[in-house]
Formats: C-alpha cells, sequence, structure tokens
C-alpha cells in the first residue's frame, strides 16, 4: 500500500546502471587494453634504441683506449653475457629468466635481449638491457573514467526514474487515502451490524437467519482486520506485550464459533493453559483469525476442525487441523492474491500476511496438506533470546 518513489527510484537506478555500465564497460576495458598494448610497445622501442646506443658506443672503442666506460643511465640497466649465458658485465639488479632474443618482461620488470655478432664486443655474445615501468596511470585513468561512469549514470537514472514514478506516487497515495477512508466507513456500519445483531439474539433468541448475519459480518471483519494490518504496515510499531497463548486463542474459537455453525463444524480444542509469550497481540490475532477461517471456509459440511496449543521441547506450538478439501498447490498458498478456490470467496491477503509475520518473528511454519483429506497448519513459537 506504501509507494516509495525514491525507494524506488534507487532500487531500478541501480539495475539500470549495472545494465548500462556493464555495456559501456566493456568497450572501456577493451581501450584500456589497446593503450596497454601501445605503452609496451613504447617501452621496447625505447629499449631497442637504448640497445642500439650501447652498442654503437662498443663499437666506437678502440683497443688502444686503456680503459672503456660502459654507459649507464639512470632508467636503464645492461648486461653482458657470453655464449653460455656467463656474465660478464652487470648492472641489473635482477635476474633475468629468459635469455631468448627480443622482448620480454616480468611485473615491471622490462628488459630487451639482443644478440652480437662478433667478438668486437669483449667477447660477449649477448646485450640485455633492462628498464622498470609500470602501467599504473593507464589504470587510474581506467578506474577514474569507470567510477565516472557509474556516478553518472546512477544520477541520471535515479532521477530520470523518480520524475518516472512521481506519478504513481501520487496515484497510490490517492488510492491509499480512499482505501483509509473507504474503511473507516466500513467499520462504523459492521459494529452498528454486530451489535445489533448481538441485541436481537438477546430479545428474540438465536436462529438460523441471526447466525447468518452474525458468520457474514465476521467474515467481513477478517477481511477488514486484513486490510487495516496492510494500510498501517511499515507505518505502526505493534506493540509486544505478554500474552496468555491459552486465553487468547480459546477468545478466538469462541469468536468463530457462530461462523463454524453456519456450516455445522465442530470447533475441537485441546488448549493448554498457563503458557504465557511475549509477543504482539496485533499479528497474533491475524495469524489465529486468518487459520481459523481458513480451516473452516475449506472445511466440508457437518465436519470438524481441531485447534490445538501445547508445549514440545521447551517451544510453544499451535496447530490447527481440518478434515476438508485439502489443498493442490501448498507452496503457492502464501502468495498475494492468490486463491485455490475462486469461489470460496476472500482477496487471498490473509496467508500472505500470516507468512510475512512468521518471516518477521522467525515462527516456523509448517503447512502439510492432502487432497480430500484436509490440512495442518503447524506454528513454532521459539523461546525468545
Amino acid at each position: 500500500m506504501i509507494f516509495d518513489s525514491k525507494k524506488f527510484a534507487r532500487k531500478y537506478a541501480l539495475i539500470y546502471t549495472a545494465v548500462l555500465a556493464v555495456l559501456l564497460i566493456v568497450p572501456l576495458v577493451t581501450y584500456v587494453f589497446l593503450l596497454l598494448q601501445i605503452d609496451e610497445a613504447k617501452v621496447k622501442r625505447s629499449l631497442e634504441s637504448q640497445s642500439k646506443k650501447i652498442i654503437m658506443s662498443m663499437q666506437q672503442y678502440k683497443n688502444s683506449d686503456k680503459v672503456y666506460h660502459f654507459p649507464r643511465y639512470q632508467e636503464y640497466k645492461a648486461a653482458l653475457y657470453d655464449a653460455k649465458y656467463q656474465m660478464i658485465f652487470s648492472t641489473l639488479d635482477f635476474s633475468p629468466n629468459s635469455f631468448t632474443e627480443g622482448f620480454h618482461h616480468a611485473g615491471n620488470q622490462y628488459y630487451y635481449v639482443y644478440p652480437l655478432q662478433n667478438d668486437h664486443y669483449f667477447g660477449a655474445n649477448y646485450l640485455l638491457v633492462k628498464t622498470t615501468h609500470a602501467s599504473s596511470q593507464i589504470y587510474l585513468f581506467a578506474l577514474f573514467v569507470m567510477i565516472a561512469i557509474v556516478i553518472a549514470l546512477f544520477i541520471f537514472s535515479f532521477l530520470l526514474l523518480k520524475n518516472f514514478s512521481a506519478p504513481f506516487e501520487k496515484l497510490n497515495t490517492q488510492l491509499d487515502n480512499f482505501i483509509k477512508d473507504s474503511m473507516h466507513e466500513i467499520n462504523t456500519p459492521l459494529s452498528i451490524i454486530n451489535v445489533n445483531a448481538d441485541l436481537f439474539a438477546n430479545k428474540y433468541g438465536e436462529n438460523k437467519y441471526l447466525w447468518r448475519i452474525k458468520s457474514a459480518s465476521k467474515t467481513l471483519a477478517t477481511i477488514y482486520n486484513d486490510m487495516d494490518y496492510l494500510v498501517k504496515q511499515g507505518r505502526v510499531e505493534h506493540k509486544v506485550q505478554m500474552i496468555n497463548f491459552g486465553e487468547f486463542i480459546q477468545n478466538r474459537v469462541d469468536y468463530f464459533q457462530e461462523v463454524s455453525n453456519l456450516k455445522n463444524i465442530e470447533l475441537h480444542t485441546d488448549i493448554m493453559l498457563g503458557l504465557t509469550y511475549e509477543f504482539s497481540k496485533t499479528k497474533l490475532q491475524r495469524i489465529v483469525d486468518n487459520t481459523i477461517s481458513n480451516a473452516i471456509k475449506y472445511s466440508n459440511d457437518n465436519s470438524y476442525v481441531d485447534i490445538i496449543l501445547k508445549q514440545e521441547y521447551g517451544n510453544i506450538v499451535f496447530e490447527i487441523r481440518d478434515y476438508g478439501v485439502g489443498i493442490r498447490n501448498v507452496e503457492k498458498i502464501f502468495s498475494r492474491y492468490y486463491r485455490e478456490n475462486e469461489a470460496k470467496g476472500g482477496f487471498g491477503i490473509g496467508l500472505n500476511i500470516v507468512k510475512q509475520i512468521t518471516d518477521e518473528e522467525n515462527i516456523l511454519l509448517d503447512v502439510t496438506s492432502k487432497l480430500g483429506e484436509g490440512t495442518t497448519f503447524r506454528y513454532t513459537f521459539l523461546p525468545k533470546e
């Protein structure tokens, strides 16, 4: 019943952003991959150029010179190796893992192995030139662009969806107000019907027509209470208090007695007294009322319903068993607006509310059913921590 445009926009903006980000990031990754290849090619070219400079320096050396000063550079390191890869001279600060001719790299270490053709180079057969290079700027650029894309997409999507959802929020608010006003209007005549039915029964006695009036009003009251719970959901905090389960459930059984009388269904109770539990009366009433009313609704005429409250292994167990038509799709009955039998009436919201409450309050719910034999709803209330 509550439509939050910001929550709606935020949720779907995230989905929309994720989808578009994937579509846009794929070409970005391709672009970054190309940048890395270009960057690597530049490093390779610089190493080749540096190798040629060193070779040219060695070629210009004359044997008459007493000392040859091997070229040293701040960004480059070099080494000379013989045919057996034994080091002749080196300024390297690492050990190469390959001497194959060509370009190599290990992590941030890039090096170029250049074969020397004759013995003019101090007996060396290989020249190795190395530099340290990191592609951090490219990765930072990619990260910055990626973050910018995601932020821009999210802001754009959020604003677009928020404006898109504004008319729906307005319509939902109007519908919500209409439902609340309608329920307020329904509550007054419903109360009048119940009060006057009781006064009529006290004065003239019970009869089948009066039973039908009371049964219909109580069925309507159950639907009204479900709708009221949904309208207030998320807005009203339900007070938690210590409840005498036995007394509470017996009162609800008495309440539905006239509804069961109309179908000549006996409500058999086996209620253990003295069991108390800290819980919300509103939530407990939704569980009990919806389960009992469904058991009566889907029971065969002239049958009975078992209502049991007991303690089992320190837990409070509330169980309702009917001997009616059974449930065809147990896994679907808690879906909102789902109804097993359209002819039975109702909106299909009662058990959906029950499932919400059991999930919120960590109540174990077990439903077993067999077509043509009946259904059992079993609620296990675990001790509060």
